[in-house]
């Protein structure tokens, strides 16, 4: 069965919901068979109050702006249908810091009175950050920027946090984190080109880049004889 994910991002006014600080903005990315399909979901939120200063800076919004956008309750409908599109469809959440994400969708849930207010529930969740401390132990940070030079993304595009483009990033981040499943998983052309067919380092795990190479044994004469003479009893 092919799986289905989509990757998550949002914004805020601040850090936690349980001081009054709610979303801001909402950017998902579908991946299907680890493809990107093309198919998104992002919205901005009217959040009811001001934003931080810091939440601002980052961001570049202001209440301004977010006071004109609809409400959660608008666009929940819409927003679930998106990461549920078929209840017989499992559907794997990829996040970076999910906790924080997730206590503020679920914060919204229980402000709506939504049938569910556990998203996590629902579907299974991939933290990106959980995954890059296991993958890359004592580094300093684990944030998006420190993960793009890492692999050799370049993010010099992003100038200000946005749920969608940082959905974006992060779903090259992933692909990258996690290149070591692709050559389990498919037998098409790598997510990466390499025209020049140098080998490619960087989308390799710390695992695969100290492999020791196979030793390959090969079977002998009798080895092969009772082999054919089992596959014919087999047979038979």
């Amino acid at each position: 069965m092919v799986s289905r994910m989509v990757v998550l991002d949002t914004e805020t006014t601040g850090l936690d919901p349980a001081y009054g600080h709610r979303l801001t903005e909402i950017g998902c990315l579908e991946l299907i068979g680890r493809r990107p399909t093309g198919r998104y979901f992002q919205t901005y939120l009217n959040p009811e109050r001001e934003l931080d200063e810091g939440a601002a800076r980052v961001t570049g919004l202001s209440y301004a702006f977010l006071k004109k956008k609809p409400k959660f309750s608008d666009i929940l409908a819409d927003f679930w249908a998106f990461l549920f599109p078929d209840p017989s469809t499992k559907t794997e959440l990829i996040i970076h810091n999910a906790p924080f994400d997730l206590k503020f969708i679920n914060s919204e849930l229980v402000r709506c009175r939504h049938h569910s207010t556990v998203l996590e529930q629902h579907a299974s969740i991939i933290d990106t950050l959980v995954l890059a401390r296991k993958l890359f132990p004592g580094h300093r940070t684990y944030n998006l920027d420190a993960l793009c030079q890492r692999h050799g993304i370049n993010n010099s595009h992003r100038d200000k946090h946005g749920a969608l483009l940082d959905a974006e990033i992060l779903t090259e981040v992933y692909l990258k984190m996690t290149a070591g499943q692709e050559t389990l998983l498919f037998s098409g052309e790598p997510l990466v080109a390499n025209p020049k067919n140098k080998p490619d380092t960087k989308s390799k795990t710390p695992t695969q880049l100290h492999r020791p190479k196979l030793k390959v044994i090969f079977a002998n004469a009798d080895s092969v004889r009772l082999h054919e003479a089992r596959l014919a009893e087999i047979n038979s």
